[in-house]
């Protein structure tokens, strides 16, 4: 492990070890939710990923290969994720979120659309916020669904039809109902 200085270091260098794989990854959670205007108490970044439960195996020994502290959390079947692999270190926390064999669609296309990044010149690639708003459908739960009215609140110019056609084409429901709570 490098001696990282931040949180976005480390994720850099996470980064880079999973394009070493093959893997690409977009940035989602608090991260995320802050880029859109959406500010909630973090000390970690989330990585969201596709990788089936030997990548992410290999991974774990990689990262730890390189000097970090690494737990790989793997799915059982009511698993609403793939697996999850929390890298540690004097920077936080870095979470490696996979949706592989789960939700995989979403984050293939959100790595594909995706145009905006973390900070000027960083490889961490934001995800979209429609995907986002996604995610967080898939999730469920009182909080996620907390998180989508703030995004659609606090994101007056998101075109929300866009949304709705997202979310219909990986077959969730329930945004109608988070979108009149917005105001929307």
């Amino acid at each position: 492990m490098e001696n990282c200085k931040t949180i976005f270091d480390a994720a850099e260098d996470v980064l880079e070890i999973l394009g070493s794989q093959r893997i690409e990854a977009v940035v989602i959670g608090a991260v995320a939710l802050a880029a859109y205007r959406y500010v909630r108490q973090t000390q970690d970044l989330d990585l969201g990923v596709n990788a089936n439960i030997a990548q992410l195996r290999s991974l774990a020994d990689l990262l730890k290969a390189k000097g970090y502290s690494v737990e790989l959390c793997e799915p059982d079947g009511d698993d609403p994720l793939g697996g999850v692999i929390d890298v540690r270190g004097p920077f936080g926390l870095v979470q490696i979120v996979s949706f592989a064999d789960r939700f995989p669609a979403v984050i293939d296309e959100a790595v594909r659309v995706s145009t905006l990044s973390v900070r000027a010149g960083s490889r961490l690639k934001l995800v979209p916020l429609p995907h986002l708003i996604a995610l967080k459908l898939y999730a469920g739960g009182h909080k996620a669904k907390s998180d989508i009215v703030e995004l659609l609140a606090r994101n007056p110019d998101l075109d929300v039809e866009s949304v709705r056609k997202l979310c219909r084409s990986y077959r969730l429901k329930g945004l109608d109902k988070l979108v009149t709570e917005a105001g929307r």
